[in-house]
């Protein structure tokens, strides 16, 4: 005798499609496999999901966001969590998604991705960060990705800057003996350099020997190339001075500070800390640029609709 099947009605597709945020057909293929069985039934599309997501691997996720959080001054977090489209990152599923990402790095003690995408999901701990990613794959349906994350924890003061609605985001931590709105005004400001700026380095002294001999070797070649008479005395003289105007590009603190040319970053953050009375010293800088250093892929359109209608 066979087992007779429940009837999958209406009332329980939506309240799965709710459940899940999954389409309906999809929605209503679940609980017909799992005999109306709910709990099954989301499992299914779980399973499901995962598959789309495998299926999607091979796109290539340069949008997205970069989101930054702080909490009392003294903790930060910054990530970047791409998806292919620039549509998708202004969606307010995917925002929420980032944001979620971005508390569950404010809370971490991960110290790499491996580890980060390991972790309990912050919003449900009965599943981890990779597979609370591969569920919103499957809802949004486009290839996601978390791609990078980092911590701050500081015994100063640490300030977060997010430029263009999430394509550029900046932290930057300073040690400082007085907290108060002028100081975070102004570690506001030097993130907004380094957004606007992207230096290399906080100051010279965190640039290496190597980096300096190679630059110097660079610089060489190109003064003998372009004064081939000069004498060597001459031309050393002139490698100091664009080294000297190189550094003042890469390093923050001995950049002109962008909102007063007539002060570098050290001079205005100096001049800051005499008028509040304090010792501060910037420490250190993050800057995550949304897709910075992925290829992007360029797709033939036409190809692509004439792929996806079986043509």
């Amino acid at each position: 005798m066979e087992e007779k099947e429940m009837a999958v009605t209406a009332s329980m597709v939506k309240e799965l499609r709710e459940m899940t945020g999954a389409g309906m057909m999809d929605c209503k293929k679940a609980l017909s496999e799992t005999n109306g069985d709910m709990d099954a039934a989301i499992e299914y599309l779980r399973k499901n999901g995962e598959a789309k997501a495998v299926k999607k691997a091979g796109r290539i996720a340069a949008e997205g966001l970069v989101m930054a959080e702080v909490k009392e001054d003294k903790t930060a977090a910054i990530v970047e969590v791409n998806s292919e489209t620039d549509f998708v990152a202004k969606n307010a599923e995917f925002q929420g998604f980032v944001k979620a990402v971005t508390d569950q790095a404010l809370a971490t003690e991960a110290k790499d991705m491996d580890a980060f995408m390991a972790e309990p999901w912050i919003e449900d701990s009965s599943k981890t960060v990779q597979e609370a990613l591969t569920e919103k794959i499957s809802v949004i349906g486009e290839k996601l990705n978390i791609r990078r994350f980092e911590k701050i924890v500081s015994d100063g003061c640490v300030v977060a800057y997010i430029h263009g609605g999430g394509r550029i985001g900046v932290l930057v931590e300073a040690a400082t003996d007085v907290i108060n709105d002028e100081i975070k005004t102004c570690l506001k400001n030097v993130a907004m350099q380094v957004a606007a700026m992207s230096p290399k380095y906080v100051s010279r002294d965190e640039v290496s020997q190597e980096f300096m001999d190679h630059e110097k070797e660079i610089l060489l070649a190109q003064a003998k190339t372009e004064n081939p008479d000069k004498p060597d005395n001459i031309i050393e003289k002139m490698i100091i001075g664009r080294l000297n105007k190189e550094m003042k590009e890469i390093c923050l603190l001995d950049q002109v500070y962008v909102q007063d040319s007539d002060l570098t970053v050290a001079k205005y953050v100096a001049k800051v800390a005499k008028e509040n009375g304090a010792n501060m010293e910037v420490k250190k800088f993050v800057r995550f640029e949304t897709g910075e250093g992925i290829e992007k892929k360029v797709d033939d359109f036409a190809a692509e609709v004439a792929a996806q209608a079986g043509m």
